[in-house]
């Protein structure tokens, strides 16, 4: 592949999570009233339980791409997630589409693993985190056009219109795949699935300070990602009647991560993947206080809600990638186990964390904002363990 092919299809891949989780959001009402929900909090499940899968998933992936190659895991998980948009869009009660949900992020697991190991094959360290922000860049258009777009399919037929549409665009990736995508891992380099090599493997990534320590560091933002997502179209809609623009003002913070990810990768391999990522921690501490203080006085308002969501999606959008790279440069001999378990920790802290928040909701922007503040709090608190103190390190010193 050109490279800025090899972009655009590592970009192309990972929005196959993307717009499982953010297109159905103008949805979750009309899935609520058909399939008969009866509290409102109890539809933020149709994405949380999609991402319990995909952070599952996680685990059996890595070591499958490291014995049998990148390229025939993509195909035949891209495959199951079309089968199970299918069942999605069939769902008859809302117990079978939480079915079918967990069973789309079970096989949607892979486009996060693979993505990052397909990467790793080829660089690694600050380069890394520039190809990773580039793709991440053209990633998080995503989210801000996928609200949009799953409003006009609803315009056109029922919920289940977007199920349909999720499927056709994992056919055309699946197809994207089998026609170009060269195998990245050669066959000196595969790893046979024993459970000797997969303790050493797990003992690796899960006793070195900085795989383990930033992977928890990225799922707490995460979280907050996911949050979010899950309680936006209560938040717009219900709490500040925003109603038909819903969909613009979620792009408006969700393009935020995008223009955060576009400077990192036009800064990272000058200023470094610390530099960038600890300032943007510190931010997101100080933006979450003044938040809390605003809603504290009564004097949140949508603009300003807007506002502050958008600096703090910001934030995150700087740690996400940065974070990711510094996770994986120990361990990039290992690459697609290590991306496995990574993602394992990341997603389902970030399931955990994300949930507690948005469960939280009860009318008012508050238990985001203090949420925020507790992630950015703890994100602090690791890194300072993780560099033994010393923040703004140029350097890592792999123990």
């Amino acid at each position: 592949m050109h490279p800025h092919e090899f972009v655009a299809f590592v970009a192309a891949v990972m929005a196959v999570n993307a717009l499982g989780v953010d297109l159905m959001l103008p949805a979750l009402s009309d899935i609520g009233r058909e399939l008969s929900v009866a509290q409102a909090n109890h539809r933020q499940w149709v994405i949380t339980v999609y991402m319990l899968g995909f952070g599952a998933g996680q685990l059996v992936y890595g070591p499958l791409a490291d014995r049998y190659g990148r390229r025939p895991v993509l195909l035949a998980t891209l495959a199951g997630f079309v089968g199970a948009s299918v069942f999605a869009a069939g769902s008859a009660t809302f117990a079978a589409l939480l079915g079918a949900r967990l069973l789309q992020g079970l096989m949607s697991a892979s486009t996060r693993v693979l993505a990052v190991a397909i990467v790793r094959d080829g660089s690694s360290g600050r380069q890394m985190a520039r190809t990773m922000s580039i793709a991440q860049m053209i990633f998080f258009i995503v989210p801000i056009m996928a609200p949009t777009v799953g409003q006009g399919l609803l315009a056109f037929g029922p919920w289940r219109f977007i199920f349909y549409a999720l499927g056709a665009f994992a056919a055309a990736i699946l197809a994207w795949t089998a026609l170009r995508l060269p195998e990245t891992l050669p066959a000196e380099r595969r790893t046979p699935i024993s459970l000797s090599a997969l303790r050493g493997s797990y003992r690796l990534v899960l006793t070195n300070r900085f795989s383990i320590g930033y992977a928890v560091a990225a799922s707490l933002t995460f979280g907050g990602i996911i949050a979010f997502v899950s309680s936006a179209q209560q938040i717009f809609v219900d709490e500040f009647g925003a109603g038909d623009r819903f969909t613009l003002l979620f792009a408006i913070c969700a393009g935020a991560m995008g223009l955060a990810s576009f400077a990192n990768s036009r800064l990272v391999e000058r200023l470094g993947t610390r530099l960038i990522s600890q300032a943007a921690v510190l931010a997101l501490v100080a933006l979450s206080v003044v938040h809390v203080a605003v809603i504290l006085l009564d004097a949140e308002t949508l603009v300003s809600y807007i506002a502050f969501q958008a600096l703090s999606m910001t934030c995150i959008g700087l740690c996400g990638s940065n974070f990711g790279a510094m996770a994986m440069e120990p361990v990039g001999r290992i690459a697609g186990t290590a991306s496995s378990v990574q993602g394992f920790v990341t997603s389902i802290g970030a399931v955990l964390v994300g949930s507690a928040i948005g469960q939280s909701y009860a009318g008012t922007t508050l238990p985001l904002a203090v949420g925020y503040l507790c992630i950015g709090v703890a994100v602090l608190g690791l890194v300072l363990v993780i560099e033994q103190g010393q923040l703004f390190r140029a350097r890592m010193t792999l123990r």
